[in-house]
């Protein structure tokens, strides 16, 4: 199921993987990936994962999450992280994929729209939903469309 990584690199960041993680059908959990985004020069800058396959709490979890140390933003890290898992995505045969953020975090907003997404809407947790149930109430959600694009 999972891929070789090792082409999740350009001329600034590489991502090593730290692990996979296999798909727990019963929490409604697909697999995922787990990296550290690395400068080229082996500085472990962030971290970041996607989630493959689909599912109704991924509209709201999103598929990519990431995280990029303080010494590290302003840089589009997560940004470049962001458009190389794009391509690993597509290699998984996903046609499209979520990113989602609290609407309060503009930064994480800026990440999205630096990598091409498109705001669907801000959209309401629904009851029951984990993050909702840890006090987030809404999340802005991107849509990015992997088909005939390249990243």
């Amino acid at each position: 199921m999972f891929l070789d990584t090792t082409f999740l690199k350009n001329e600034e960041i590489e991502l090593r993987l730290e692990k996979t993680v296999e798909g727990d059908p019963a929490k409604n959990w697909v697999p995922a990936y787990h990296f550290h985004i690395c400068g080229r020069g082996g500085a472990v800058m962030g971290r970041c994962d996607l989630r493959i396959g689909y599912n109704d709490n991924l509209y709201y979890g999103g598929r990519i999450g990431y995280t990029v140390f303080p010494e590290y933003r302003g840089r589009h890290v997560a940004g470049k992280a962001c458009l190389l898992l794009f391509e690993l995505a597509k290699r998984h045969g996903m046609d499209h994929l979520y990113i989602t953020c609290s609407p309060e975090n503009i930064a994480s907003a800026r990440t999205c729209e630096y990598a091409g997404g498109r705001l669907v809407e801000i959209a309401e947790l629904p009851e029951g939903n984990d993050m909702r149930q840890s006090g987030e109430t809404r999340k802005r959600i991107y849509r990015f469309d992997l088909c005939g694009q390249k990243y």
